[in-house]
């Protein structure tokens, strides 16, 4: 990518596809910090899903959410439902939250029949209530103009495929996770590219069970290039990277050296046991569910922090206390962060009733407290700190921001930590991860047929880090993979 751009080739040429929406994101930030680009001129730095998406002609509302899941549960007396349909969890919630919609999509991203990827299948559906599902599921899709992520794929595929953009040059990174349905959009990319290069690791093919195939990325044709030299991982953490990548069964044997430094690997009892107040951190577990207690540690400790990409305070949140404190200083405030910091007060104690959305005020104007005790009718004082003002903020926030002051963190700052599954960080990393070595009960099973699937989760754990890997093992060893 840095040589297409050098050698003066137009950004707007360029494209790059990436696995997840954070890939892409991180792609366009570093594109611009080093060419001082703008990132409307990248438009073809995008997820494939998104990229189907803008050439497709499907609209925003047009995707399927869980709502319309629900209404199509209640028509046709079935339970089937997701919790998650943004574009980044898309694998996670609809090939594995529900067994109905996971079959049918894996059947889909594979393109094999659904009766065959049924029988191929560990499930205690039935094949009679599955095929209806299947069958409901187009025709509420239909009815409601509706689309899942995987029908983006299918229509650029079967319909779009015209509208495809002629580039200079094209890079697929994360080649290993695609699953046929996906490399056939690479493919359409490939014959509208000049050059096109495609970036993957075998060892960490970690979404076989949400379709990908990467024999497909083994077999590819043209000229290939082992990169030996890993600019991440350090030696200390690189030698338990390398002994987990031996336990891999199928695989391509590769060099890969480490950076210089030696790096650190610790083990300790529990997170509380670390000082994460500076610095770069990634805390990863195998599942979701193995997070939680690092949720509510981190939130009583006081910590911002970022879960699966989700602040752990609301944006909305954090501009309605900084807004009033400001306030309180003699500062001005724009109208719309006015009207958030009303909607966190009751109405008859705060404001006077007929006020709390500010109706005289408009979008361009600048408020201060003054303002708005004599003309907008705001009740709350001069006296009165944030919490007191606004007394509609749920009590547990409350607590959670206070602990936030009271560390001194900059709430409305980009978080330092992060917290995600394995799957969730491809891609990502951090000077210190911290990796719970927690197996799932259904992972544990899996693994009983194929350990290497398992292998290669924990091997992209442990290659997030850049300097110091903290690993945290369960009390039953029984649950715990050996690292």
């Amino acid at each position: 990518m840095d040589e297409a751009l050098s050698q003066g080739i137009l950004p707007s040429k360029i494209g790059y596809f990436a696995f997840t929406r954070q890939a892409a994101h991180e792609a366009i930030e570093r594109a611009c910090e080093r060419f001082g680009l703008e990132e409307s001129q990248l438009p073809w730095f995008r997820t494939l899903h998104s990229f189907a998406l803008r050439l497709s002609g499907i609209r925003s509302e047009q995707v399927m959410q869980k709502e319309h899941y629900k209404e199509l549960s209640s028509v046709i007396g079935v339970d089937i439902g997701v919790d998650k349909t943004n574009e980044d969890n898309m694998m996670e919630s609809n090939a594995s939250n529900d067994p109905y919609l996971s079959i049918i999509n894996l059947a889909r991203l594979r393109k094999v029949p659904l009766r065959k990827q049924y029988n191929k299948t560990d499930t205690d559906i039935d094949w009679v209530t599955l095929s209806y599902v299947a069958d409901a599921l187009v025709n509420y899709k239909k009815r409601m103009n509706l689309y899942d992520f995987t029908d983006m794929l299918e229509i650029f595929v079967n319909h779009s495929s015209t509208f495809c953009p002629d580039l200079s040059v094209s890079f697929i990174d994360e080649a290993q996770d695609l699953s046929p349905l996906q490399w056939d959009v690479a493919h359409i990319i490939e014959k509208h590219s000049e050059k096109i290069y495609c970036a993957g690791d075998d060892d960490q093919a970690i979404y076989k069970w949400a379709g990908a195939d990467v024999a497909h990325l083994m077999g590819l044709n043209g000229g290939y290039e082992v990169l030996e030299q890993s600019y991440r991982v350090p030696k200390n953490v690189h030698d338990i990277a390398s002994r987990i990548a031996r336990r891999i069964n199928k695989r391509v044997p590769k060099t890969y050296l480490p950076r210089q430094e030696q790096g650190a690997v610790k083990r300790v009892a529990d997170l509380t046991d670390l000082d994460l107040s500076e610095g770069a951190w990634l805390i990863l577990a195998q599942a979701n569910y193995l997070l939680y207690d690092c949720v509510d540690n981190l939130r009583s400790r006081g910590h911002l922090f970022a879960y699966n990409g989700t602040r752990s305070i609301s944006q909305k949140i954090s501009e309605a206390v900084n807004g009033w404190e400001q306030m309180r200083k003699g500062k001005h405030i724009t109208a719309h962060t006015a009207r958030i910091v009303y909607s966190y007060m009751s109405v008859g104690n705060r404001v006077k009733r007929g006020f709390k959305k500010l109706p005289h005020i408009l979008e361009e104007d600048m408020v201060g407290l003054d303002d708005l005790q004599q003309s907008h009718g705001l009740l709350a004082t001069k006296d009165m700190v944030w919490h007191e003002a606004m007394d509609k903020i749920p009590d547990g926030e409350r607590a959670y921001i206070t602990a936030l002051l009271r560390r001194g963190e900059k709430f409305n700052g980009t978080p330092r930590i992060h917290l995600s599954t394995i799957h969730g960080s491809k891609g990502g990393e951090a000077d210190n991860v911290v990796l719970f070595t927690d197996v799932s009960p259904a992972a544990s099973k899996a693994a009983e047929d194929d350990p290497d699937e398992l292998h290669r989760v924990f091997y992209v754990g442990v290659t997030r880090t850049r300097q110091n890997l903290y690993l945290i093992e369960p009390q039953d060893a029984l649950r715990s993979y050996s690292i």
